[in-house]
Order: structure tokens, then C-alpha cells, then sequence
């Protein structure tokens, strides 16, 4: 019951994030239209801290892109290798768990490099198709 409410939350928060995404998207999309005809405007949004919140906003959501993907190629392989992918995965997650310090989008990292090296190991042995 306990793993249904932690989907429940998660499932709730990905709705959450999407949709302050999309309103971050639309936001920035209005910026960007009515910028050239505004020059305070423009210089506003060219400024430093502003130029800083979009780079950490795109690092971590290359970050997360990354892992998303990951995650699908691992979570919809039903064969051997996905089970052994998931079981490295675990694995390296539970060795990171105790690494004093590591931020939560360094364990994405981690995880996300660690079914990389997974499926280009896989892959080295594939013919094909």
C-alpha cells in the first residue's frame, strides 16, 4: 500500500513539473516576442542572473532528459539484459546511497551513466538487424 502512495505522490509531482514547464515555456516564449521591441526588456533578460537560472534550469533538464530515457530503455526491456541492467543499476544507486555529500542530480548522473556503459556494453555483442 505504502509503494501505491509513493507512485500516487510521484505521479502527482510529474504532473506538477509539467505543467510548470509548459507555464515557464509560455512565459519565456512571450519574453522572447516582445523583447526586440522592447530594449529595457531585452537587457533585463540578458543580464546575468537571469542568463545563470536558464543555464541551471537547461542543465538539469538535459540531466533529466538523459535519465528519462535510461529509465525507459530499462524499465521496458523484459529480457535478461534489462534484468541485469536493472540489477547494476541497483546496485551502483545503493553505493551512491552511501556516498556522503553526492547531489541529487549527481546520482541521476551516476545512474544515467551507469545504463549507458550497460547498453554499450549489451550492444557490442548484438548483431545487426
Amino acid at each position: 500500500m505504502e509503494k501505491d502512495h509513493c507512485l500516487d505522490d510521484l505521479h502527482l509531482r510529474i504532473q506538477r513539473v509539467t505543467e510548470d514547464l509548459r507555464a515557464i515555456q509560455r512565459e519565456l516564449n512571450c519574453a522572447a516576442m516582445e523583447a526586440p521591441s522592447d530594449p529595457e526588456l531585452t537587457e533585463a533578460l540578458t543580464q546575468l542572473p537571469e542568463m545563470e537560472s536558464l543555464q541551471v534550469l537547461k542543465t538539469s533538464l538535459d540531466q533529466m532528459r538523459h535519465f528519462l530515457w535510461f529509465y525507459v530503455q530499462v524499465m521496458t526491456n523484459e529480457s535478461e539484459e534489462g534484468e541485469n541492467l536493472r540489477e547494476s543499476i541497483r546496485q551502483k544507486l545503493s553505493q551512491d546511497a552511501s556516498t556522503v555529500g553526492l547531489a541529487a542530480a549527481e546520482k541521476f548522473q551516476v545512474a544515467a551513466d551507469a545504463a549507458l556503459l550497460q547498453c554499450l556494453a549489451a550492444g557490442k555483442d548484438r548483431q545487426p538487424n
